[in-house]
């Protein structure tokens, strides 16, 4: 079966439909991988699959990360019952990328959701191509060469504010990572990296660092690059981890919600 696009909004976000038995088949793989670049979202509504279908379907878009979970489905959950790292996963909340600590951070993840919460839990997805794109010549010229530290424990003093003494030592045990703040992918496009992770900007003062940072996610973050997924049970998004920024909508942390995710490993190097 052909694969029928709609684009949601012109910058970001896309759905495609088309049947189980194609996704599974993999011969709209490549098709579906030039879609999500450009797109930078894609979901498919309807699909009724289970967790190994899930699974199948990623490793026609690339490797996965097995060590994710169980099987490759990790369960995205605020219940401790569900998943221990329900804590961490409150930083969810916040615009971030998966991975940017990571050599090669993820390619893309693919979620499905199996409960939702009565209220809030949208999907909200930023286009940091595209916003990298729209920033005047003079901006680009300015930050292209800056590197930001990246840390585990700047993202938690967003859930956290007034952390323990414990806690920060905890969090501190994770390495920091220094990225570029433009980061120049093999394809010869820009994105702008950038999140609850970074600490700070290298060379900059205090001051000047986190207003600059802060800037340049409210630029990234405006209407014309985002794209917000209203969710159904059984919808499967898979967002290109490289090229956006995402967030949840806060709600109940006792609602139930619960999404399954599959990790396509990086294939590019960030240094």
């Amino acid at each position: 079966m052909a694969l029928d696009v709609t684009d949601l909004t012109p910058r970001i976000g896309s759905e495609i439909r088309t049947d189980v038995a194609t996704l599974l088949g993999g011969s709209e793989a490549a098709t579906i991988r030039e879609i999500l670049e450009r797109r930078g979202v894609v979901f498919f509504r309807g699909l009724d699959i289970d967790d190994a279908q899930q699974v199948a379907i990623a490793k026609t878009l690339g490797n996965t990360v097995a060590s994710e979970g169980e099987g490759g489905i990790y369960k995205i959950s605020l219940d401790k019952d569900v998943n221990k790292r329900a804590d961490y996963l409150k930083g969810s909340l916040f615009w971030h990328a998966d991975g940017s600590l990571q050599p090669r951070p993820n390619l893309a993840a693919l979620l499905r959701a199996i409960r939702l919460s009565d209220t809030g839990g949208q999907t909200e997805f930023c286009n940091t191509y595209a916003a990298y794109d729209d920033l005047p010549d003079s901006e680009k010229k300015a930050i292209e060469q800056l590197r930001v530290v990246h840390s585990v424990e700047r993202s938690q003093y967003y859930v956290t504010p007034e952390m323990s003494y414990e806690e920060v030592k905890f969090w501190q045990q994770s390495p920091t990572k220094s990225c570029p703040l433009v980061w120049t992918h093999r394809s010869g496009r820009k994105s702008l990296l950038l999140g609850s992770t970074c600490d700070y900007v290298e060379g900059l003062s205090v001051e000047e660092s986190r207003a600059l940072l802060a800037r340049l996610r409210d630029w990234a973050t405006q209407p014309q690059f985002v794209y917000r997924h209203e969710w159904q049970v059984g919808d499967l998004l898979i967002w290109d981890n490289t090229g956006t920024m995402h967030r949840a909508l806060p709600y109940p942390f006792d609602s139930g919600r619960l999404m399954h995710r599959t990790i396509l490993a990086g294939e590019e190097p960030l240094d």
